[in-house]
């Protein structure tokens, strides 16, 4: 088990339990986490870029400066132990409980399907009326019923928009939040993580060898539920003791991160991205012990950097980004760059010229317009939504 694994309240107490839910008090933001959600989105951007620019996917073509962004996949998993570690703060601090399953279903739906839905719209129009995504057809009927519920990557279907498969990844994670949490009060959230691991690892087992697990597998990595459920383990840090929270957890997000980066580096882009299923699972300890890090206040540069205010506007602005940036970046390269300036490293610095400002402009506007203004209503729930009342993740 890793040095994240320490992170960790100590288990509910049987009668507290039984206990009726405390009332949940306002949640201080934590400083960072907006920062670390628009880099991310901000990578997956240039990612999607770079797939254009550098064709051959998983050959890396691209010069040492660029050949990382051939890890789109790496800032998925920030933003799902981002998530289970955002998701799982409130409930950390009070004794690991939702204050309703059926309230926390309708907060999330609040939060996520009006800009998803939007988004998909959008998607579908810029497919229909402008170029469709590289790879996957036309969307039809079956493509907006499939997306529109969420179910994605389980049922084929031409996809309007590539980054929307983790969209359904995560949708199905939200649903079993609650069971993780049950599992945390019952045994531990180091057995939850353990328990959910093992799971994960045996199906990574044996996926290779059992028909249509192998598709599974690919389409819906299971791997991406252990790592959800780590973030849920770092959340115990808002619980812990002052000698846990003083641990040099900077220092151990390095380390973790360390041999992992090395192996990419020396094993290459081909073997790194046929072996993505237990390369998540390795580097997910690192982003747990950097998240464990900015929630105790440290590196103090780091948090400087992520605090700073352009970092933190395009947080703010993450979801959108993530959501929208797809179509854009495809009808940048194929409408304006390709065929006029050449493949390779001058196409990739042109379209991130044009694609990033212009997806980040975009993506506040589209803030604007469905993210903001329904942070701000009430929930179907009565819970009044603000837009930083708390580090409340921004889906992706």
């Amino acid at each position: 088990m890793s040095a994240a694994a320490a992170v960790i309240a100590p288990r509910a107490a049987p009668e507290a339990v039984l206990a009726p839910a405390p009332a949940a008090a306002p949640r201080p933001r934590l400083a960072g986490l907006d920062g670390i959600r628009g880099l991310a989105a901000l990578f997956v951007v240039v990612n999607h870029v770079f797939l254009r620019a550098f064709p051959g996917y998983p050959v890396d073509r691209a010069p040492f400066w660029a050949a990382w962004f051939i890890y789109g996949r790496f800032a998925v998993v920030v933003f799902i132990v981002l998530s289970g570690f955002s998701l799982a703060l409130a409930p950390a601090r009070h004794g690991w409980r939702l204050d309703g399953v059926l309230r926390f279903a309708q907060r999330r739906a609040w939060r996520i399907l009006p800009a998803y839905w939007a988004a998909l719209a959008f998607s579908l129009a810029v497919a229909w009326l402008v170029v469709a995504q590289p790879g996957h057809g036309l969307p039809d009927a079956k493509s907006v019923v499939v997306n529109g519920l969420l179910v994605q990557n389980i049922v084929g279907a031409p996809s309007p928009n590539a980054a929307f498969w983790s969209m359904a990844v995560e949708a199905q994670l939200y649903i079993a939040f609650p069971l993780l949490l049950l599992m945390v009060r019952r045994w531990g959230a180091v057995a939850m993580v353990a328990t959910v691991t093992l799971v994960v690892a045996a199906v990574g087992i044996v996926g290779p060898h059992v028909a249509g697990l192998d598709t599974f597998v690919i389409q819906s990595p299971p791997d991406l539920a252990a790592l959800f459920a780590l973030g849920i383990l770092t959340a115990g840090i808002v619980g812990a003791g002052r000698a846990r929270r003083e641990w040099p957890w900077p220092w151990l997000a390095l380390a973790a991160a360390a041999p992992v980066l090395a192996t990419i580096w020396w094993r290459g882009s081909v073997w790194t991205l046929h072996h993505l299923f237990w390369i998540d699972l390795a580097i997910g300890p690192a982003i747990a012990c950097l998240l464990a890090a900015l929630a105790t206040g440290h590196p103090a540069p780091l948090l400087r950097l992520l605090e700073a205010r352009p970092i933190r506007a395009l947080g703010l602005s993450s979801y959108s980004l993530y959501l929208i940036h797809g179509p854009i970046v495809v009808v940048v390269y194929d409408r304006v760059v390709a065929g006029r300036v050449p493949q390779g490293v001058p196409a990739f610095l042109v379209t991130v010229a044009v694609a990033v400002p212009l997806t980040i402009a975009f993506a506040r506007v589209f803030a604007a317009l469905f993210e903001i203004p329904i942070r701000r209503r009430r929930s179907p729930s009565g819970a009044v939504r603000r837009q930083r009342a708390g580090p409340e993740q921004a889906p992706a």
